[in-house]
């Protein structure tokens, strides 16, 4: 018999501790930013009005927080029910990942005592493609906490709820594929409207949002074979490798995708050249495709595809290559002209390193203490 089933044990153990530590000093920073401004804590600017705040807890955040998204492709869209069990750790990941990342978003509001406008229609700029993303993000929150409350509803007892929230539970599904797939392609989007602010080995115009929702399946499936391959090494239970091998092949198939597609669209451009160019942007260039060929190599050989260590391996890859991706169109390449620079404070980097800490601590109280991680067991 096969079940989701409570991890158990203590809660308040070192490495959570340790998680606790980093988060309560990053609350003071946290407080700091809304008690004196952004200012305070910030080195952002007017060239660079997005520090790693937005770049890594919004962008990069949602991205490394799509698994849930992905699984509902596999599982879903192509009916792969065996892959079932990978589901709700994933769709606890997302929530916790998407969550925080909303949060990040209000930390780096100017006004962020106006963000209720977002949720007053009169209000809204139709223009913006940040209002989609806002939107969608919302919402993409609230579709992620029904689809995870069936682990809440089980912890309780709550049978009747359960069989309700089964015969609606295919329309919160269906908007859990629309709604990431509009806001990871309306992030593309901002690269468009970046023009030649972007690198122009990053800036491929009108590509730009179906590399962005390309890069969060690659990111969402990685996610997923490291979280699990992850949680079979420090908790036990159910091996899952043989499923997490043809998740990564997937996964392989996606980054093989993304670097073709990206290669011919450059040479449209003529902008092949570039790479070899020897500057920053071409090393970094140079790291970003290593870091999407170097899991391949791994997924892709017998000899290592078995083995939940290599796995766990290539899928921290594939998750540094479509942060990477992310992090050099965004941030490390910008280039928003002469005057303006910037380099992280130190409050930003501990307010990033305080949300986290908080959501592993979230994943850790929530997997011992609500049926989250599937286990077997003989009946």
């Amino acid at each position: 018999m096969s079940a989701f089933k409570p991890l158990g044990g203590r809660i308040l153990t070192p490495a959570f501790l340790f998680f606790f530590t980093v988060f309560i000093i990053s609350l003071y920073f946290m407080v700091e930013r809304f008690t004196d401004g952004m200012g305070a804590v910030a080195n952002i600017n007017s060239g660079y009005p997005w520090g790693i705040w937005v770049v890594y807890d919004v962008i990069i955040g949602t991205g490394l927080a799509c698994g849930g998204y992905a699984l509902a492709f596999t599982v879903y869209v192509f009916n792969k029910g065996k892959y079932h069990p990978l589901v709700r750790p994933a769709l606890l990941a997302s929530l916790a990942g998407y969550a925080l990342g909303g949060f990040g978003a209000i930390f780096d509001m100017g006004r962020w005592w106006q963000f209720y406008n977002i949720l007053l229609p009169w209000n809204w700029n139709f223009n913006s493609v940040m209002l989609e993303v806002g939107l969608c993000v919302s919402l993409y929150i609230i579709v992620l906490i029904i689809e995870f409350s069936p682990a809440f509803l089980e912890r309780i007892g709550a049978k009747g709820l359960l069989k309700v929230l089964d015969k609606v539970l295919f329309f919160f599904i269906a908007l859990g594929l629309l709604l990431p797939t509009m806001h990871q392609s309306s992030l593309g989007s901002m690269l468009i409207i970046m023009g030649y602010k972007v690198d122009p080995l990053w800036q491929v115009v009108h590509f730009q949002p179906l590399l962005a929702v390309i890069t969060a399946m690659i990111m969402g499936y990685s996610i997923v074979i490291y979280e699990a391959s992850l949680a079979r090494v420090s908790f036990g239970g159910s091996d899952e490798t043989p499923l997490l091998s043809v998740l990564g092949k997937v996964a392989v198939g996606l980054m093989a995708a993304f670097v073709v597609i990206r290669l011919v669209i450059l040479g449209s451009q003529g902008k092949l050249g570039l790479i070899f160019a020897g500057d920053m942007s071409s090393i970094l260039f140079i790291i970003e495709m290593a870091l999407f060929i170097l899991p391949a190599v791994i997924i892709m050989s017998p000899a290592h595809n078995q083995s939940p260590a290599k796995l766990v391996i290539a899928a921290t890859a594939m998750l540094f290559a479509g942060s990477l991706y992310r992090f050099n169109a965004f941030l490390f390449t910008y280039d928003p002209g002469a005057g303006f620079s910037y380099f992280p404070s130190g409050p930003e980097i501990m307010v990033t390193l305080g949300v986290i800490a908080f959501e592993i601590m979230i994943y850790l109280i929530i997997v011992k203490t609500l049926p989250v991680l599937h286990r077997s067991e003989q009946a």
